[in-house]
């Protein structure tokens, strides 16, 4: 297979050796057929050295060791089927309104009998001859089989009597599956087999896992769907436990600096607690003592506190910057938006400087984008000068021009909004400070632990008095009506609503376009009498802001809005939140839509309305009616959709790094997080020579600049 005797790799100065073998750092070229043209093709699917291929998986397999018959299909079921079209054609029907395609497919037992309504282009994909592969619900048609618009996609014919389970690998510009499917045979078959595992054969084992080389020609070359099952939860443990060893190793070396210690006695706590002009939750007295532990721990906080909608997480954000601000140093609270950072400050101010709070007026300040010019150079020299005690911002405040005279405490809102470099430059702003991380996304506790295993979890499950729960409707389309008539009645009673349409990234200008013209159409037809402002993510930041404070100050009785509203807006007055297009959401996007309203004692509705009668039934909606729970909420989201649509996709750069690991497989998560935790415990630097080879895998996993995942 390659030109060069296998040796083994330099891996660590001191010329320890490696066990793994060093002709897979090769270049590509040493494979026979490969030359550099060959090389620069496959490097753009990631595969530049041997071991690559090693770690190239396919996107899905063919079983054709499984495949249905024709002949022994029966209504009803639900099948894949592969076989060849013999017929195909298309047709007009009800005066040339409709079209309809069909094709015939033969698997050599019998013929299956396909259509297609309006999708004229198949004329064009479909063609006698070609082997595809079917699935679908088998319908009867004057008693014979047939399938309605089943998913289809090509196959490849050579595969089409071989028996076992097809690799289909991605593919880019002028790679065929047939050439690079042997490529990687070639490779894995030869090197696979002679890998010796990095995991120690004691986890293995205490976790029940197949040895990697097995695993990696499983995963290539699967003999039955049972063991490459066994493959990718072997490949799959390796990704979580190395994440997981990589979070552990961060936070010890967060917690290796000495943090300063501020110390505040507890009768200063209670004053400022009974002070308040509410009660607060157990959750947030817990939440409170947690900060307080972290601030006389001597080391740097680094703490999670996640909190549902509306559970007060603001509060525990501003008694912390007092505890700091007691020992005169400053405080940083960084929000996503400027409309968040906002509320945040006016929380703040009611909080720390209105009345007896420990705060005088210019001691808390607020930095956005579009604070005037003048007024910002006043605040960057009353942070340098310290004199500014807390500043309350957006990602403005890590700009060059402001430099802290004692920066000690960061809270970054809604931190999965915020790029790890941000966070990193930020922290650089003082020295070791302490971190609190606050998030409204309820994240299911073991996935917690497993993205922000470098954070301690503070949990606030609890709402606060007088927060109720919101009955969540589900109309049809045809009931539009029924809504805008609870609106009307909300209004009068001197409420407020919002009306949300969604917003698909592909589309912005569509969307800003289908909010628009939502907007006028209501304002014409439906609520001529009435008061309807637009506000969407095209506008320009200081526009968003005056249409929320407007709407804040009721000049608004409707806001017609995209998905900008999302995170933290607060009107108390706000009764009713309608969502157009439910069905277009994720369930943990639906809840922080619902969570704006409900926030004063008034009753208070949210109606979700899908696109079509047949999505009212959409699991996600259904869900939504059933609970007020982010938490249950967050577990069903992360079963149906998986974690990329759950967390947003600015979160999904760590990621990238899981080719096989699925984050919604608790089972696994769990027990990596157990076996990484147990090591890391026993030898935290990995400095036991058995570990060396995991050492050189975790290095090469965490690769460069991701050293901060959460």
């Amino acid at each position: 297979v390659n030109r060069q005797k296998p040796g083994h790799a330099e891996s660590r100065p001191g010329g320890v050796t490696s066990k793994r073998p060093i002709a897979l750092n090769a270049s590509l070229t040493v494979l026979a057929g490969v030359g550099p043209k060959h090389a620069a093709m496959l490097s753009r699917l990631g595969i530049k050295t041997l071991g690559d291929f090693l770690y190239n998986f396919p996107r899905r397999y063919d079983d054709y060791s499984a495949l249905k018959p024709i002949r022994e299909l029966f209504y009803g079921q639900v099948v894949t089927v592969i076989g060849t079209i013999t017929t195909a054609g298309g047709r007009q029907v009800r005066n040339g309104k409709m079209s309809i395609f069909e094709a015939i497919i033969n698997d050599g037992t019998g013929s299956l009998r396909l259509t297609f309504f309006n999708q004229p282009w198949l004329v064009n994909k479909l063609k006698v001859g070609n082997a595809i592969s079917v699935s679908g619900r088998v319908d009867q048609y004057l008693g014979r089989m047939v399938m309605t618009s089943p998913e289809w996609e090509p196959v490849e014919v050579e595969n089409l009597h071989t028996n076992r389970i097809v690799p289909i690998y991605p593919l880019t510009q002028n790679v065929t599956q047939h050439w690079l499917r042997g490529l990687t045979n070639q490779v894995v078959k030869y090197w696979a087999p002679k890998l010796t595992d990095h995991l120690p054969g004691d986890i293995c084992q205490a976790a029940g896992l197949m040895d990697l080389g097995t695993a990696l020609l499983q995963m290539h070359l699967p003999t039955s769907m049972e063991k490459l099952h066994d493959a990718r939860q072997r490949l799959a443990f390796d990704e979580i436990f190395f994440l997981q060893l990589g979070a552990l190793r961060q936070k010890r070396d967060w917690q290796s600096v000495p943090g300063r210690i501020f110390e505040v006695d507890d009768t200063w706590i209670s004053e400022r607690i009974t002070s308040l002009p509410f009660t607060l939750t157990a959750a947030q007295q817990n939440a409170i003592q947690d900060v307080r532990s972290d601030l006389i721990s001597g080391k740097p906080m680094n703490r999670l506190l996640q909190g549902d909608v509306g559970s007060g997480k603001t509060i525990v954000a501003a008694l912390a910057s007092a505890m700091v601000n007691l020992s005169g140093a400053q405080s940083a609270i960084m929000a996503p938006t400027s409309i968040l950072a906002g509320q945040h400050f006016r929380t703040f101010q009611s909080l720390l400087v209105d009345g007896n709070g420990p705060l005088k007026p210019g001691q808390l300040r607020l930095l956005v984008g579009d604070t005037p010019e003048g007024e910002k150079q006043e605040i960057y020299s009353g942070i340098s000068s310290g004199a500014i005690r807390i500043v309350i911002g957006t990602h403005a405040l890590i700009e060059d021009p402001v430099s802290f005279a004692d920066l000690q405490f960061i809270v970054v809102d809604e931190q999965h909004r915020f790029g790890v470099e941000q966070r990193a430059s930020l922290r650089s702003k003082g020295t070791n400070p302490h971190l609190l991380v606050m998030t409204a996304t309820p994240i299911p506790r073991s996935l917690a632990l497993t993205l922000y295993g470098d954070l301690d979890l503070s949990v606030m499950d609890e709402l606060p008095p007088g927060r109720q729960m919101i009955p969540t409707h589900i109309l049809l389309p045809g009931e539009r009506e029924r809504a805008y008539s609870l609106i009307r009645s909300q209004v009068q009673a001197g409420r407020q609503a919002f009306i949300i349409y969604p917003l698909v990234e592909e589309s912005d200008k569509l969307d800003a376009l289908a909010a628009t013209q939502e907007q006028e159409r209501l304002q014409k037809d439906v609520f001529p009498d009435l008061k309807v402002a637009l506000l969407h993510g095209r506008m320009k930041p200081a526009e968003k802001d005056a249409i929320m404070l407007a709407f804040h100050a009721r000049q608004y009785d409707i806001l017609v809005s995209t998905t900008v509203i999302e995170v933290g807006v607060d009107v108390p007055n706000a009764t009713v939140m309608m969502i157009e297009s439910a069905n277009r959401f994720g369930l943990a996007q639906l809840h922080q839509l619902r969570g704006r309203v409900g926030r004063s004692g008034y009753q208070s509705y949210c109606l979700l309305i899908p696109e079509h009668e047949d999505t009212a039934e959409n699991e996600r909606l259904q869900a939504m009616a059933e609970t007020n729970n982010g938490f249950v909420l967050a577990e069903r989201d992360l079963q149906q959709r998986g974690p990329g649509e759950f967390l947003g996709t600015r979160q999904a750069g760590f990621a990238t790094s899981l080719k096989v690991a699925s984050l919604s497989d608790m089972p696994l998560l769990e027990k990596a997080r157990q076996q990484a935790q147990e090591l890391f415990n026993r030898d935290p630097g990995l400095q036991n020579p058995e570990y060396s080879l995991l050492l050189e895998a975790l290095t090469r996993f965490w690769g460069k600049g991701k050293g901060d995942v959460s």
